[in-house]
C-alpha cells in the first residue's frame, strides 16, 4: 500500500513519538510512505478562526503537491490535520465559487481525489487478521481506557468513520493484540486542545476529569491517537496532580506505541522515552519493556 504522508507540525516536533511509531508500524504492515514534497502548515485551530479562505488554501495546497506527485491516497495522523483535509476537500467539491478561487490562487486545478486517511482508518482497511500476524507479544495484563478525542469521528458527516460517540476502531486493534479495552464513558470527551496555552485553566479541568475517569474505571493506561491530546494528558499530568491534589501516574501512549512493541519494537524504536509519565512500571510488568 502506497500513500503520501502529511506528518504536520505536531509529528514533527511535540508529537515525535507518534511519528517514529507510526513508521515502524508501517514498515511492519508493508504500508509505503512518502512524506508530502515541500509540506506546508494545515492551518489547523487558527486559519479558520482568522480566513474561511486561508483556512482551505493551507490544506488544499498539501493536497496538490501530493496529487501532482501522483497520489490518491494521504495519511495525516493529527487530527485537526485530518479534519482540515477532510473539509477542504468536502468544501471544494460543494463551491464551485470556492474551488475556481483555489484554482487561480495556485494555478492549479486540483482535482479533489484524493482521499484523506487517519492511521486508524488504514489499520482496518488492512484488517486484525494481518495485525493480529505481525504480533510477537501480546499485551495481555494491560487495561487499556481508549481515548479517540474530540474531534476524530466529529463532525460525523466529515469525518465518515466510527461510531461517532462510541468508537471501536482503537479498541478492537488493542484486543487483538492481547490487551483489555475498558468500557467508559468519557473516550470522546475533549481535553481541551489547544487551549492548552490561552486557557491552561480549562485544559487542567477536563483532562483531569478523563484521567479520573479513567483510574475508576480500573485502566492502568490509555491510548490516544492525537498528538494534541497525548501532549494534554501527559505533559500536564504532574501539573493536574498538583492543582487537584490528586496521583493519577497513567502512561498515556499512542495506539502506534502500542502496536509497535506488540510486533516486537524496542522501546527506543517507538519512542518511549519521549513520554513525560513513564511506562516503564505498567509495561515491564508484562514483559514488553
Amino acid at each position: 500500500m502506497r500513500f503520501a504522508y502529511y506528518p504536520g507540525c505536531s509529528l514533527s516536533s511535540s508529537g515525535i513519538e507518534f511519528n517514529i511509531s507510526f513508521k515502524y508500524v508501517a514498515r511492519s504492515l508493508g504500508i509505503e510512505l512518502f512524506e508530502v514534497r515541500d509540506w506546508v502548515c494545515c492551518g489547523a485551530s487558527s486559519a479558520h478562526s482568522t480566513s474561511h479562505l486561508l483556512s482551505i488554501a493551507l490544506p488544499t495546497l498539501n493536497l496538490i503537491h501530493a496529487e501532482k506527485d501522483g497520489f490518491d491516497k494521504l495519511i495525516a495522523p493529527c487530527v485537526a490535520c485530518l479534519l482540515r483535509f477532510k473539509v477542504a476537500n468536502i468544501e471544494l467539491e460543494k463551491n464551485p465559487e470556492l474551488r475556481n478561487l483555489i484554482h487561480k490562487l495556485f494555478g492549479y486545478e486540483y482535482q479533489g481525489k484524493l482521499r484523506v486517511y487517519h492511521p486508524l482508518e488504514v489499520f482496518h482497511e488492512i484488517g486484525l487478521d494481518k495485525i493480529k500476524s505481525k504480533v510477537k507479544k501480546k499485551l495481555s495484563g494491560l487495561k487499556i481506557a481508549c481515548y479517540y478525542g474530540c474531534v476524530l469521528t466529529r463532525p460525523p458527516k466529515v469525518a465518515r468513520f466510527d461510531d461517532v460517540e462510541n468508537p471501536q476502531s482503537m479498541d478492537s486493534i488493542l484486543r487483538a493484540l492481547g490487551a483489555e479495552t475498558i468500557d467508559w464513558s468519557y473516550k470522546t470527551e475533549c481535553c481541551g486542545v489547544s487551549m492548552t496555552l490561552t486557557r491552561s485553566d480549562i485544559v487542567l479541568k477536563l483532562s483531569n476529569d478523563i484521567l479520573r475517569e479513567a483510574k475508576e474505571a480500573g485502566a492502568n493506561l490509555i491510548s490516544v491517537c492525537c498528538p494534541l491530546c497525548q501532549a494534554n494528558l501527559d505533559g500536564r499530568q504532574k501539573q493536574i496532580e498538583e492543582v487537584y491534589k490528586t496521583s493519577y501516574g497513567i502512561p498515556i501512549l499512542y495506539i502506534t506505541q502500542l502496536m509497535g512493541l506488540s510486533f516486537g519494537a524496542c522501546p527506543e524504536e517507538v519512542g518511549l522515552e519521549k513520554l513525560i509519565t513513564s511506562p516503564r512500571e505498567v509495561l515491564g510488568a508484562i514483559g514488553v519493556m
